[in-house]
This record gives C-alpha cells, sequence and structure tokens, in this order.
C-alpha cells in the first residue's frame, strides 16, 4: 500500500461496485482492502478479481483498518448503511441518488456532521468532457451569454436492470440519471432557481418513471430544459445551446459538434425568400454564408482533480470536496418539485430554498 493511502471497502460489488475498484486501481493514495456484497456470485467475483471477500457488513464496520467504505448498492439501502457506518467511525462515499428523498439525506448529513466524518457524493458527470465543454461555453461566453441550455439523454431500451424497476428501491429514471443533468444544470448555473415545470413519462406501464421532461427557469434568464428518455429510437443531440451571438450543439458522447455564431464583420445581408412547403418564407431562409461563422468546439474545461483525488486531499484536510453536500441537497430538493409537478402538472414557483 502507497505510504500515504486510504483503505477503502466497497458494498455492493456489482456493476458500479466493480467500476469503483478500477477507478480506486488508477489511483496511488486510495486502495480498496475488500468488498460486501450480500449476492454470493458477486462475493466470489470480487474474491476472483484480487480482493477479500468480508462476511457481512458488521465485519466491515468492525475492522478497525478500514477507514472509509463506499456504497454502491440499491438506493433504499444508502442511508441505513451509512449512518452505520459512520457511528463506526468510517468515512463515506456513496452513488447517487445519495438518497431517495431529501429528509433521509438530512439524516445522512447529521449522522455524519456527528461522527466527524468525511461524505461525498459520486456525482461523477461533474467530470464528463461534454459538459465540461458546454460549462466552457457558458463561463467564456464564446457564442455570447446563453439564455436557452438543452441537455437530453435518450435510449431505446427501457429502464435497465432489475430494481430500478421498483419504486421501493428507488427506480426510475428521475432518480437514476435526472439526479447527474440536474447537478450538472446546478453546478453550471450560479443563479436562484424561479420556477420549474416537469412531466414525467410512465410509456412502459412500468411503477416508475421511465423519462421525464423538466423546464428549469433561473432568475439570470437562462431557460434550462433536462430530458430523459428510454423510449426514443432516434436521439436528439445530447447539448443544444443557443447564445446571443450564436448556436451551439453536441450530438452525442463521442464529441460531435459545432457552433455556429454570426459574423461580426459583416453587415447584415437581408436573407432571400425560400421554398418552404407550399409557401415561401423569409423569415426560415438560412443566413447567407459569409454572415455566420462555423467552429469547432472550445477545449473542454479541465477539474482541478478527479474524484478520488479530491477525496484523498478532503481526507487529508488539503482541499474542499468538489461535491459538496449542500449542493447535493439542492439537486434533492429540485428532484423532489419535479416529481410534484410531474404528478399535480402544475409548475413549482415557490423556490426560496435556493
Amino acid at each position: 500500500m502507497h505510504q500515504n493511502s486510504h483503505s477503502v471497502v466497497i458494498i455492493g460489488y456489482g456493476g458500479m461496485g466493480s467500476y469503483h475498484a478500477k477507478l480506486i486501481k488508477d489511483n496511488e493514495r486510495v486502495k480498496v482492502v475488500g468488498t460486501y456484497d450480500i449476492d454470493s456470485v458477486r462475493a466470489e467475483a470480487s474474491t476472483q478479481d484480487g480482493y477479500r471477500a468480508y462476511p457481512s457488513l458488521e465485519a466491515v464496520l468492525e475492522d478497525k483498518t478500514v477507514e472509509s467504505i463506499v456504497i454502491a448498492t440499491p438506493n433504499d439501502s444508502h442511508k441505513e448503511i451509512a449512518v452505520r457506518a459512520f457511528a463506526s467511525g468510517k468515512n463515506v462515499i456513496c452513488e447517487k441518488p445519495v438518497t431517495m428523498n431529501v429528509s433521509e439525506f438530512e439524516e445522512m448529513t447529521a449522522a455524519a456532521e456527528e461522527a466527524g466524518k468525511v461524505l461525498m457524493v459520486h456525482q461523477n458527470r461533474r467530470w464528463d468532457d461534454d459538459f465540461l465543454i458546454i460549462k466552457q461555453m457558458y463561463d467564456q461566453k464564446s457564442i455570447g451569454d446563453l439564455f436557452r441550455i438543452e441537455s437530453r439523454v435518450h435510449g431505446a431500451n427501457g429502464i435497465p436492470g432489475d430494481w430500478r424497476h421498483m419504486e421501493v428501491h428507488g427506480g426510475g429514471m428521475l432518480l437514476d440519471w435526472g439526479v447527474h443533468l440536474l447537478d450538472q444544470a446546478l453546478f453550471m448555473i450560479d443563479s436562484k432557481i424561479t420556477s420549474v415545470s416537469s412531466r414525467l413519462s410512465f410509456i412502459l406501464g412500468d411503477e416508475v418513471d421511465d423519462g421525464f421532461e423538466a423546464t428549469i427557469q433561473f432568475e439570470n434568464g437562462i431557460s434550462y430544459l433536462i430530458e430523459v428518455g428510454t423510449t426514443n429510437f432516434i436521439t436528439l443531440p445530447r447539448w443544444y445551446v443557443k447564445g446571443t451571438e450564436g448556436t451551439g450543439i453536441i450530438e452525442d458522447w463521442s464529441m460531435t459538434g459545432r457552433t455556429v455564431t454570426r459574423n461580426r464583420e459583416v453587415e447584415h445581408v437581408e436573407p432571400k425568400p425560400i421554398q418552404a412547403g407550399v409557401g415561401l418564407t423569409k423569415t426560415m431562409a438560412p443566413p447567407s454564408e459569409e454572415a455566420t461563422i462555423t467552429g469547432v468546439l472550445p477545449e473542454p474545461f479541465r477539474q482541478p482533480s478527479s474524484f478520488y483525488d479530491n477525496f484523498a486531499d478532503v481526507l487529508d484536510g488539503k482541499a474542499e470536496p468538489i461535491v459538496k453536500n449542500d449542493q447535493v441537497l439542492r439537486v434533492l430538493n429540485l428532484i423532489e418539485a419535479i416529481f410534484e409537478g410531474g404528478r399535480t402538472g402544475e409548475t413549482i414557483r415557490d423556490f426560496d430554498q435556493y
């Protein structure tokens, strides 16, 4: 073990648990010393991967050599495991969504504070290049001041896995993917929220949502649309953004995209009418070629460190968490508002807590 490395046990060795193991393997300052999973097949898989499989959660929590745990279990078990871990003197990294609701998270953060331990939520999509490119465009105003941001994730495979179909386990796409896109929105836009309107989709007949749309209006004038769909056989772009000087698009995670901006060197040229269906239009005619500049996407803004480097720095008292718990709480409040608005059809306007 690296001289200053921090010991971690992964609770839940499914898709995300094994993914955390790979992330930590690349980090010299954090080391996985074991795993625990109630499923014997997954426990065996972790042994095959070279990790000690603990026989129970109690065994992990009683092991004084274990400094921290990673919780990668279904959503409904996060709070209970975390509260027990804090009481045992462990730090906690928790998968998203951190809890099923706001009150559970408040209980979790209170337990962390009482124990004097670190709680960090793995909101890893703050590190996605596509998001960081849009953040760069927003911060640098490379297509002018952004006033409309559209962020979409589309698939056609329905809700994945088993427990994600069940309300009792915190299933559904708002909690699964929505939490990422909402976290990105609030991390990027430093402004109060004035209203949220939303619609949940139940096309597939599950008891949980198979997708949703939410439009967030910010006090600074930005309208931000977030959409998650699992019944989209043709996908819309991952990002579509409008600024006062142009438009930007990122098609997908391969970073295919471009910007088109107004050419300030050229005087305004009146567009020529075009045939549109059975009529003519000047309004919807494309601008003249010389009136616009097509550009490549900017280089993505970079986070100062990786999630696990930041976690190690926080434990060593050298840094603030990049994912702060008050930010996580704000996202959970927003999720509850989207659920409420999606259920009632009303626009939610009471956002004093933001």
